[in-house]
């Protein structure tokens, strides 16, 4: 899923160098810091070293979202292929003004059904700390079922799972 894609309310495209003061923002975010953890990026530059990690990594991939009214980015899904999940691992995050309105639904839901035309990814995860009851939520009314809890980092982290297979 390369380029731009739409939804009703969202453009979806793909992260660039250009979205370090975003990525800046995001990480450093109370959501962020909370549930994904403390990246150590404090400056545009080390947003934009991050951005190049990511961008360097076959293995991710990342879509920033904006309002179709306001190219401000929002937030951002990503797709994931982790060493210690035996699927690549979608996720979300979004700018706390833009949490609670649907966008992740609406944005990770274009993801989803982008994959599923691919046929690439028979299978999903999803990984989410316990206390996460938000995305445990929005996990569900995408489809996602409980898998299994795993310990990673001395942390627990529910997974959850999806078939992409019709």
């Amino acid at each position: 899923m390369q380029g731009l894609r739409y939804t009703e309310r969202l453009l979806l495209r793909p992260l660039s160098s250009s979205d370090s003061a975003f990525m800046a923002t995001l990480v450093n975010s109370e959501g962020w810091l909370t549930f994904i953890g403390d990246r150590h990026i404090h400056t545009n530059e080390d947003a934009l070293a991050y951005i190049q990690t990511i961008l360097g990594d076959p293995q991710r991939t990342y879509w920033v979202i904006s309002a179709k009214n306001d190219v401000s980015a929002i937030g951002i899904i990503t797709l994931i292929k982790r060493d210690y999940l035996p699927f690549h691992d979608i996720g979300f995050a979004f700018l706390p003004g833009y949490i609670g309105l649907g966008y992740a639904y609406e944005a990770t839901k274009a993801v989803l059904t982008t994959l599923a035309q691919q046929a690439t990814y028979p299978e999903l995860l999803a990984t989410t700390l316990p206390e996460n009851a938000r995305s445990i939520q929005l996990l569900q009314k995408l489809g996602f079922g409980f898998e299994n809890e795993i310990s990673r980092d001395n942390e627990s982290l529910l997974v959850f799972k999806l078939s992409l297979l019709a």
